[in-house]
């Protein structure tokens, strides 16, 4: 068995808000190198229920599957295939739980597991996820503080 990866971090809001951040607002943080095309004007979309698709989509229609949801439990906990840039046999498992910190912050723990399944593979992928999942939860973070009204040098609502 090769270990999971575990990241526990707080993010500056209630898990209504990070669960709603995750899966209905994903779009707007995920970094677009990212995805598998790259492309600024693709769009990340998550299917709000279990069986429902992870995956992007370019502007000229063309889509690109990334995972399937497997957990569905607004707002403590989703659950999903992960198979961005691969083959869906090749599918490896994330959950993600919100945990309310009773102070307006939740704790966010997410497991990534499944990297055996990769064969003599499954090293090199995990420690190549860990050094993703470094460069994407900033900007998740980022995400969840961001309350919606942030005022623009113009003064217009951003």
């Amino acid at each position: 068995m090769i270990e999971p990866l575990r990241m526990s971090f707080q993010v500056n809001c209630p898990p209504v808000h990070a669960f709603e951040v995750w899966t209905s607002k994903i779009s707007l943080w995920w970094p677009r190198d990212h995805t598998v095309s790259g492309r600024p004007e693709v769009d990340v979309i998550l299917e709000p229920r279990v069986g429902g698709r992870i995956f992007e989509r370019l502007g000229a229609g063309a889509e690109h599957d990334w995972g399937e949801i497997t957990v569905w439990e607004p707002p403590q906990r989703i659950g999903y295939l992960w198979h961005l840039n691969r083959d869906r046999s090749d599918a490896t498992e994330v959950e993600i739980t919100f945990i309310d910190n009773d102070d307006a912050t939740t704790r966010v723990e997410i497991e990534h597991r499944g990297w055996e399944r990769l064969g003599t593979r499954g090293p090199q992928w995990r420690d190549a996820n860990r050094a993703g999942w470094g460069g994407l939860l900033p900007h998740f973070a980022a995400a969840c503080a961001d309350d919606g009204s942030r005022v623009t040098k113009s003064g217009q609502a951003d």
